[in-house]
């Protein structure tokens, strides 16, 4: 694509609302734009990284048997008097001219489990594991941070149906891996630990996933034997690791990026969701929830992967492979721009008539992986540098073509 027609232009300033470092990047590297607070559109370089996102967390739960379905997010407000979740706090409740209320989906329990219950009613039909990737609306008292903490936002939820806990179990246990996958392909695997919560529902502990971050909200305790964590309550009521009970743990700053956990038999019960055993008799069905919040994974990927200049997209979700700048060498540049598409390089050309110095400015800002200038220095060659290194290499267009080819394995 040509950063000519790219919409919008980048800006040198941005709202002094906007303190967290993924806003401030997002909003001026042209990838967000806010709407009210907690609300934001996703302009085409942003929502480029959120599909991209999308397709891993999708490659990843398809590899543990989801199938994918798309729920509504208009809700009867009858589903969530039959669970008792009709006051929760975070509900938005808009009414109908007839006065007819209904709910903006938070999450899709009261939706999911009535549908479940029409198609499953033997064991043959367990277990079932479905997901969605949909738009939900959370009255946030506060929605701060950019769009880590938002009111509208894009969400993966999960929802695992079983015949008993073992199986629950089992499955759970290849949630855990699939979600540390989907943080390693994102660029966040190294930062990111399963942390185990106090207060869960239906069992001792609930698990989220926790990025450290010295901008993080949240604050957890990291032990590096197990390489779990656990949250703050947990270190009030027991003071160790709940895995090997150490208690050399390190208090860290974080951001949730995902949860799981259990749900019992709390939704079955409510909507009589059962299956017929073997034996004839009728069984609840067990279940399990399992969310990844999309939007909020993208912003913390730019908590962690930045510096002073920008950001430093990771090579999976990156808009583009290749941001190629072309400073008075528009002939060259243009011969490039095609060779780099006809070899199926993703490439932003900034053909744009602005000083050398602008245009190397905004490429740090929109951080893609690998810049290339192109000029009259440079002759029938290219000056390449990766986002993340400090250094610059003249290079001929075949080990450009390399580069791309090793960094997409």
């Amino acid at each position: 694509m040509k950063q000519s027609k790219l919409f919008p232009k980048t800006s040198k300033t941005v709202s002094r609302e906007e303190i967290s470092t993924n806003a401030q990047f997002l909003v001026k590297g042209g990838f967000i734009n806010k709407l009210m607070a907690g609300v934001y559109t996703y302009m085409p370089l942003g929502l480029r990284v959120l599909k991209k996102i999308e397709n891993v967390i999708r490659e990843e739960i398809n590899a543990i048997d989801g199938q994918e379905i798309f729920m509504p997010a208009l809700h009867p407000h009858e589903n969530y008097v039959t669970t008792g979740r009709e006051n929760i706090d975070v509900l938005f409740h808009p009414e109908s001219v007839s006065g007819k209320k209904y709910v903006l989906g938070q999450s899709h329990e009261e939706v999911i489990v009535p549908l479940v219950k029409q198609y499953i009613s033997s064991y043959k039909d367990l277990p079932l594991y479905l997901y969605q990737i949909q738009t939900e609306f959370r009255n946030e008292l506060r929605a701060k941070s950019g769009i880590l903490r938002g009111r509208e936002f894009m969400m993966k939820d999960l929802y695992s149906f079983h015949r008993d806990d073992k199986d629950f179990d089992e499955y759970y246990e290849k949630a855990k891996l699939a979600y540390m996958s989907i943080f390693r392909r994102v660029g966040i695997g190294n930062s990111t630990y399963l942390t185990f919560a106090s207060g869960g529902t239906f069992s001792k502990y609930s698990h989220v996933f926790q990025t450290i971050t010295h901008s993080g909200e949240d604050t957890i305790y990291l032990c590096r034997k197990c390489r779990i964590a656990v949250n703050k309550d947990i270190v009030n009521e027991q003071k160790s690791c709940p895995e090997c009970q150490s208690t050399d743990l390190e208090p860290e700053k974080s951001i949730e990026v995902g949860n799981i956990f259990p749900l019992k038999t709390k939704f079955s019960n409510a909507f009589h969701l059962s299956y017929t055993d073997e034996n004839g008799n009728s069984r609840e069905v067990v279940m399990g929830c399992y969310g990844i919040g999309l939007g909020r994974v993208l912003g913390t990927v730019v908590e962690v992967n930045n510096d002073d200049n920008g950001i430093i997209w990771p090579d999976e979700i990156a808009p583009f492979d290749v941001h190629l700048i072309s400073i008075d060498a528009d002939k060259n540049g243009n011969d490039i721009y095609s060779t780099l598409q006809k070899n199926g390089v993703d490439v932003l050309y900034d053909d744009r008539k602005e000083s050398a110095g602008s245009k190397l400015k905004d490429a740090d800002l929109i951080g893609i992986p690998i810049r290339l200038v192109v000029s009259k220095k440079t002759g029938d060659k290219v000056e390449m540098k990766k986002r993340k290194d400090s250094k610059a290499t003249i290079c001929s267009l075949n080990e450009v073509l390399d580069t791309i080819s090793k960094q997409n394995v």
